[in-house]
């Protein structure tokens, strides 16, 4: 696999307004405790779960003789804030010590750790690279993190942060943080970005506090499925391209806007057991191509109702339109049993005694059954 974005818990130091997630906030005492304890609880299955080695097959870089280079993959960490006391020391550090002890003699990994960035002292840059962490991503440069409103506020902390890393030897990464494969540069790398009108998620997605306070500015022409960090490819987890989302409790999702219901959790399965389970179910497949447009059509939703579906009313009472909304409601109305019955079909499995990790589903298995489902997707498009 080449990426898992992995929200470790679900604490923050701020409220940002333009947040796609309403759990990500401040927690206090007892609320604190709890929310730390969750991560805490779950992080070692939850990497444990993870793929045995944790690379893939370059498709884009193909050799001369026409085989595929294998490549290293990344693990995103991510919140909330991964350095707020005490996440940081409970499960931040934690997480990253047993991905680097599980990675050392599979192929590696590279850990990126993703942070607000004022938070950020010489004492923890020095932990974090100790640890093994190749790249810091900073990703609160925009107008919607209180306090860095504006070009001359961004400016300066940019600056200061930049000098903080070029003390420890860090470079900045030269490609910029859309660009799937930056984690191919050698670290330890140091990033910025931020949701700008110009970056990836800068229209902000249909979700938690951006959807509440009617900043989403997506429209039906905005297809997040269909682009790096959305669900294109994530099924194909044995090359360039496969990522998926993780939350605290498990909960694995096909994109980090989520959609509606989880497709397994990796406090019962391992990740490559989910993906294959899903291998072939013609929703995820018009998923993995980008066209969520098209996840319906095997079970009676033309792409006509699926983008009549997609329409809606904004909590602030404007019109809304985007694909987003449609998959959500075809989730919530048709896909729920056929989760249900892939989860049952990996209870099975496990209860047989033949979990993944002991025998693997090839990839060419997974590759035979593809094609049968896509020709229920008409106009396939590959990716």
């Amino acid at each position: 696999m080449e990426s898992i974005y992995y929200v470790m818990a679900w604490a923050c130091h701020r409220k940002c307004r333009h947040c796609y997630e309403e759990r990500f906030r401040p927690y206090v005492r007892g609320q604190l405790d709890a929310v730390v304890r969750e991560a805490e609880a779950n992080f070692p299955r939850i990497v444990d779960h993870f793929p045995a080695r944790m690379t893939y097959l370059d498709q884009d870089d193909p050799r001369p003789d026409g085989t595929f280079p294998e490549k290293t993959g990344r693990i995103v960490l991510s919140g909330g804030e991964t350095l707020i006391d005490p996440v940081r020391e409970r499960v931040t550090y934690k997480v990253i010590e047993r991905l680097a002890s599980k990675y050392a003699a599979q192929g590696g990994v590279r850990i990126v750790l993703q942070t607000t960035g004022d938070l950020l002292t010489d004492a923890i840059v020095g932990d974090l690279l100790d640890r093994g962490v190749w790249m810091i991503s900073v990703a609160s440069v925009d107008d919607f993190h209180v306090g860095l409103e504006g070009p001359e506020k961004q400016a300066r902390f940019v600056d200061g942060l930049t000098a903080l890393f070029e003390r420890h030897g860090m470079r900045k990464s030269g490609l910029a943080a859309s660009t799937r494969n930056w984690h191919e540069e050698e670290g330890p790398r140091y990033s910025f970005f931020g949701a700008t009108p110009d970056s990836w998620i800068g229209k902000l997605w249909p979700r938690g506090r951006a959807w509440q306070n009617g900043l989403s500015g997506a429209t039906l022409a905005d297809n997040f499925c269909n682009r790096w960090s959305g669900g294109l490819n994530f099924l194909r987890h044995a090359y360039n391209g496969s990522e998926v989302s993780v939350e605290p409790d498990g909960s694995v999702y096909p994109c980090c806007v989520k959609t509606k219901l989880p497709i397994g959790s990796l406090l019962e399965d391992e990740l490559i057991a989910i993906l294959d389970s899903l291998a072939g179910e013609p929703a995820y497949e018009a998923i993995t191509m980008g066209h969520p447009e098209r996840m319906g059509i095997a079970h009676g939703w033309s792409e006509a109702t699926f983008v009549e579906r997609s329409a809606t009313v904004t909590p602030k009472g404007a019109p809304y339109r985007n694909l987003c909304i449609g998959c959500d409601r075809f989730h919530e109305e048709v896909l729920g049993p056929i989760l249900e019955a892939a989860r049952a079909r990996r209870r099975a499995v496990r209860a047989a005694g033949l979990a993944s990790r002991h025998r693997p589903v090839p990839v060419a298995e997974v590759e035979r059954v593809r094609p049968a489902a896509q020709e229920l997707i008409p106009e396939f498009i590959e990716p």
